[in-house]
């Protein structure tokens, strides 16, 4: 299985293809840009006027796209066990 790091994020390690656990509903999003704001990952664009995954290829699996987004547009859930995010600190 790949395992991939990035100088950004030292400690971190992703896992895996952990697929398409995050997308975002156009009808229901505003282009608010809440999900850029809170993406430490910078996962997130705003490209005629509504938000786009950018790239899940750094995402920490925070959820805090989910939490902001007063639209319910963020569709988030864990990718399958074994893949994705993880880390030598908590």
């Amino acid at each position: 299985m790949e395992i991939r790091t990035s100088d950004r994020f030292p400690g971190v390690e992703w896992v895996g293809d952990p697929g398409e656990f995050i997308r975002v509903d156009e009808s229901k999003c505003d282009g608010c840009a809440n999900c850029v704001r809170v993406c430490l990952a910078e996962c997130f664009e705003i490209r005629e006027k509504k938000a786009r995954v950018r790239t899940l290829a750094e995402c920490m699996e925070c959820a805090a796209c989910w939490y902001v987004c007063d639209k319910e547009a963020i569709l988030f859930s864990w990718p399958p066990g074994g893949t994705g995010f993880r880390t030598n600190w908590g």
